[in-house]
């Protein structure tokens, strides 16, 4: 069973959005596969949560910059809320990275922000940047 599977409910209509969002949802399930498989490979998780952490970067540079191009005028709280998952990967990459183990917290939490992220506050920007012409 798929850890968090893609669902069209989740879509916000805005095409390059959408591509984004499911590879950040097809990339916490990697990390998911990685983190419940049988034997750990510590190389295989350390490769996903980087790959995950890019991915969100690029992903709210994009998001940041058109908010930035059109006055978006929930800019500076979208930022704050970019600004703390990304440093919550990033915390949990150095710990990673440092021989530490990830907690299974991490992934309920990547879960949890993504859904809630997506649905409560990406889906307000969607009137805005199509109004703004951006499909």
């Amino acid at each position: 069973m798929t850890f968090m599977p893609w669902s069209d409910a989740i879509a916000v209509g805005i095409k390059e959005v959408d591509e984004q969002h499911r590879v950040l949802v097809d990339l916490i399930n990697e990390l998911h596969d990685a983190l419940t498989a049988e034997t750990l490979d510590r190389g295989a998780i350390g490769h996903v949560l980087e790959g995950l952490m890019d991915y969100t970067m690029n992903h709210f540079i994009m998001e940041e910059e058109w908010f930035e191009r059109h006055n978006y005028p929930d800019l500076l709280e979208h930022e704050a809320m970019h600004n703390h998952f990304t440093s919550t990967i990033m915390s949990a990459l150095t710990d990673f990275e440092d021989g530490q183990h990830l907690p299974y917290e991490l992934m309920e939490f990547l879960k949890h922000w993504l859904l809630e992220h997506i649905m409560r506050t990406d889906k307000t920007y969607v009137p805005f940047l199509q109004a703004h012409g951006i499909t």
